[in-house]
């Protein structure tokens, strides 16, 4: 990744999560080598289009806990939830979705 900005070195880790997996900013920052960098990962995503879906997956990285962060933006939550759901996964009665069933890697 030599290089590189931090936000496009997210993008290309994002791009490799397969429809109808999910993965949060925390691993994304894992995978990435800076553990303590998952907020930075949700601006480097919220800096995307919203239409950007088909060359950057977004709708694809969820918070820790299995559900959408959208700290206020509820039309992109709402859209992240039914590209998720056009994908096959599932959210749970209390919209969780289950990271040992659609979690990646």
């Amino acid at each position: 990744m030599n290089g590189e900005s931090f936000y496009t070195k997210v993008y290309e880790i994002v791009k490799k999560i397969p429809s109808g997996k999910v993965t949060s900013y925390g691993r994304v920052a894992i995978i990435l080598g800076n553990p303590r960098s998952a907020r930075a990962v949700g601006y480097a995503l919220n800096a995307l289009k919203k239409d950007n879906t088909q060359e950057i997956p977004w709708q694809r990285v969820i918070n820790s806990k299995g559900f959408i962060s959208f700290k206020g933006d509820t039309f992109r939550a709402n859209l992240q939830r039914k590209l998720l759901e056009k994908e096959g996964i599932v959210f749970h009665s209390d919209a969780r979705i289950d990271f040992k069933i659609f979690g990646w890697p």
